[in-house]
């Protein structure tokens, strides 16, 4: 008989990790507030909740996918939640991105409740989801992580151990926070490359071979023809939308502020993708920042005079 996961939040990430893991053979019990979502979980083979409660039924590990704390803590917390309802030894995988405290927090409600919890937040975007090869960063006990390696190996292809509870959530704030910069850079370099009439095939080839590489230009590029299969070749049809780095940015402001930390880049880089949401491209793919980029520098949310 399969082992059965629940599985709540069936969003543009959740659903295809669903998709992985009735590939793989587990029975999966699916929870969401939207019936489109449902129906599109039922039809790939799962089986559908009621609620909260329900999707933890029979389950030896629940998954959740969520947008936010709040909601973190509603499903977690809830009189109807996840800790209130899932049988002692449940195994609690939390992949949403959401505030350091608010993991730690629901962290330890579940262990004094019997249930091993981690929090496992993910990078990849809705590509790498759709192929299993997403990458997990980790934060809980060493034997909770190992518990969940078989699960998570159906849905990523590198899972990285970061620490105790809220050290996932905590690395994959930083690694976020860097990639907006990143993105910044990298359309900031190509555009001025365009702008100086340079070739920009050339100019791609030797900065991704010299010291201004980096991820977001050789694998994410937000110029199209450079890259194959990245939303910049597709309209910036989104895998990341510029509205989930924003929320990505203002945790990483709000993880600063709490312990004091100088982040001027990404104080800077909240900025920059905050107007390009507000523009009208909240839904956009975050790689589309090039779109702003690529404007006059007076276009931008701040004085281009200033040093």
């Amino acid at each position: 008989m399969a082992e059965t996961i629940g599985f709540i939040g069936l969003g543009n990430m959740g659903l295809p990790m669903v998709e992985q893991l009735l590939k793989a053979g587990y029975a999966v019990r699916a929870f969401d507030l939207s019936e489109p979502a449902l129906k599109q979980a039922s039809e790939a083979g799962a089986t559908i909740a009621k609620s909260i409660s329900d999707a933890a039924q029979s389950a030896t590990t629940v998954i959740t996918m969520l947008p936010a704390g709040q909601h973190v803590r509603a499903v977690y917390l809830g009189d109807d939640g996840l800790i209130a309802s899932a049988a002692a030894g449940t195994l609690l995988i939390d992949s949403s991105t959401i505030d350091v405290e608010t993991s730690r927090e629901v962290g330890t409600a579940a262990a004094g409740s019997r249930l091993e919890m981690i929090d496992a937040p993910v990078t990849g975007g809705v590509m790498a989801a759709r192929v299993g090869k997403l990458n997990f960063m980790v934060g809980g006990t060493e034997q909770a992580f190992e518990r969940a390696r078989p699960v998570l190996d159906v849905m990523g292809q590198k899972l990285f151990y970061a620490g105790p509870q809220g050290s996932g959530i905590g690395v994959k704030i930083c690694n976020n926070m860097s990639l907006g910069i990143s993105m910044i850079a990298a359309a900031e370099t190509l555009m001025m490359a365009k702008r100086l009439g340079l070739d920009l095939e050339r100019t791609y080839e030797i900065v991704t071979n010299a010291s201004g590489q980096n991820w977001a230009l050789s694998n994410y590029c937000p110029l199209p023809g450079f890259v194959e299969g990245v939303p910049s070749g597709n309209g910036y049809k989104p895998g990341f939308t510029a509205e989930m780095m924003r929320k990505d940015l203002r945790l990483s402001q709000d993880a600063a502020r709490s312990v004091d930390a100088c982040t001027p880049l990404a104080a800077h880089a909240l900025s920059i993708f905050s107007h390009f949401c507000d523009s009208g491209d909240s839904q956009t793919d975050y790689s589309g920042i090039s779109k702003l980029i690529g404007g006059d520098a007076w276009d931008y949310p701040f004085d281009p005079g200033q040093e």
